[in-house]
């Protein structure tokens, strides 16, 4: 038996086999070869199996997402059908006597740069488009297996850490746990492993190795642990602490239906933040009371192009009817930082963090901003949805987000497109300046909302994604929960309400403490909306 510890982010027992998470490493070399013509027919072959796989996943995307979202592998298969690029193709291996494969990635690369430098943003995003379809086909061509996770059975997925784009793409039904070599308490894998509800510890390093992959192991998320190979004496310890856990969420159980209220009759609001449609289910299945955020940016990344507006108000209107008439707050677009998307073509920054990330894009790029948002104006005549603007620094960058939404309303309004004209308008506040001027911002929004990872990754000056500063990030730093009042007095004194949506929300040892402060409102994983509750029901 093989022990390795590292940081436990979720509790919980998980037994399965392991399955690491594969990347494809294709390298592409140029190659001389003299049957030219051979290669053609081993391009226009790849083209075929690829258009193939394409029918394939548009009709299993068609069954799990509906024909909106499954657009875009029609998209693809026209691109295959493209004469300039077949032409491109083929003309490279002929005039170049050069391999497919080069001929293939030179295209790509061609093709991806003349529709980044476009102007329109339509076009901008074919550039991702032709590059993924130019994988898929140089992954035919070298034989090479697809990125992902390569199992029938639910597993333990291991990996060195997964970027939030491979986080998406996973099959939930097949994840009984994580382990990563690398990570944060904040990473996405964390995070996703808080929404599911599972098992998950990081921070495992080298010793977590490949050569462990479909071996039998057990994560222990209550102390950090995998044990790989279990001798049978683990396996016995661990299958009864499972049980226990199992027996936990059962009384658990039987405070649905039950109210938010301490024994003196304060009562708070405990919703869910959420980062897809799927995860609907799961805030229902827990009670929640309505859902404190929907990261949208997530449209995005499980998206090869810029989700269009009819996708997008499927997505909200979807959510919005599922939680029937319940409060939910979607965030507007957040990508940058940690969360890059490449058909934004963002350029690569020395501190991407306190870079150009959230609202700083919508501002810039108006047309993708009011995109989003004529779809969530829509989607508000289908229940109670309310919008918050992430990465908040300023007054004056709310009085032009209310001016671009004067044109979008005007707009809908000249279509004779309903939508709630009294919808809830708020701020996250998860940057110190916005703390320290939120009196002034509380007279121009209607609530705030409390991001805690960045606020206290800006407040400390501490990268939440570097795992060798976890010793150092103090999430209960006196200069943060001191943060947190002041927006909540400021947001009071202006009679509007306060919510905390970050991972500090989940943090039952700071729940009297909140409501000490008049917090109104906590939203957290769905998996912590009851233990949340009991906490609140006990003060």
């Amino acid at each position: 038996m093989i022990t390795i510890t590292g940081k436990s982010v979720f509790g919980g027992v998980s037994i399965g086999k392991i399955s690491f998470y594969k990347r494809d490493k294709k390298v592409v070399k140029r190659l001389h070869v003299e049957d030219t013509e051979g290669e053609v027919t081993r391009f226009q072959s790849a083209r075929a199996t690829a258009i193939e796989q394409l029918k394939k996943l548009y009709e299993k995307a068609m069954d799990d997402v509906g024909e909106a979202n499954a657009a875009i592998f029609e998209i693809h298969q026209m691109m295959l059908d493209d004469l300039d690029y077949i032409e491109s193709i083929e003309n490279i291996i002929r005039t170049q006597e050069v391999n497919a494969e080069f001929a293939v990635a030179t295209t790509a690369d061609n093709f991806s740069e003349m529709f980044a430098s476009m102007d329109d943003a339509y076009m901008q995003g074919r550039a991702a488009d032709v590059k993924d379809v130019s994988e898929r086909i140089l992954t035919i061509l070298s034989g090479a297996g697809e990125s992902g996770v390569k199992t029938d059975e639910p597993a333990i997925i291991a990996a060195d850490d997964l970027a939030p784009s491979e986080t998406v793409q996973l099959d939930k039904d097949k994840v009984l746990g994580f382990a990563t070599m690398y990570g944060s308490s904040n990473s996405h894998t964390a995070i996703l492993a808080r929404t599911m509800n599972i098992p998950a510890v990081i921070g495992l390093g080298q010793e977590l190795s490949e050569k462990f992959d479909g071996r039998d192991a057990i994560i222990d998320g209550f102390t950090g642990t995998i044990y790989i190979e279990p001798d049978e004496a683990t396996l016995e310890l661990m299958r009864e602490k499972q049980r226990q856990d199992q027996e936990q969420r059962a009384l658990l159980e039987q405070l649905k239906g039950k109210e938010n209220v301490t024994k003196s009759g304060q009562k708070v609001n405990v919703y869910a933040n959420i980062g897809n449609i799927a995860d609907v289910g799961l805030v229902l299945k827990n009670d929640g009371g309505g859902i404190g955020l929907f990261r949208s940016e997530f449209l995005y990344l499980e998206s090869s192009t810029f989700p269009t507006e009819e996708e997008q108000f499927v997505a909200y209107k979807q959510v919005a009817e599922n939680m029937a008439g319940k409060r939910v707050i979607i965030r507007t677009l957040d990508i940058g930082a940690d969360k890059q998307v490449d058909y934004f073509n963002l350029a690569k920054e020395e501190n991407p963090a306190l870079g150009y990330r959230a609202i700083r894009i919508c501002l810039t790029q108006p047309e993708i901003f009011k995109t989003q948002l004529r779809a969530l104006y829509r989607a508000s005549a289908f229940g109670q949805i309310a919008i918050m603007f992430p990465m908040i620094i300023s007054v004056d960058e709310v009085k032009r987000i209310k001016e671009i939404i004067a044109e979008v309303t005007e707009e809908l309004d000249a279509a004779e497109i309903p939508y709630n004209k009294n919808i809830e308008l708020g701020i996250m506040i998860e940057t110190p300046a916005a703390v320290m001027v939120s009196r002034e911002l509380a007279k121009e929004v209607d609530f705030f909302s409390v991001g805690t990872n960045d606020l206290t990754q800006y407040t400390l000056a501490i990268d939440r994604q570097n795992p060798k500063l976890e010793s150092f990030c103090d999430t209960h730093h006196p200069a943060i929960l001191a943060m947190i009042k002041m927006a909540a007095d400021n947001a009071h004194a202006e009679g509007k309400w306060i919510g905390i949506c970050g991972e500090l929300g989940a943090d039952t040892t700071l729940t009297e403490q909140f409501l000490a402060m008049g917090v109104d409102e906590l939203s957290v994983s769905p998996a912590m909306i009851l233990p949340v509750r009991k906490r609140i029901r006990e003060l």
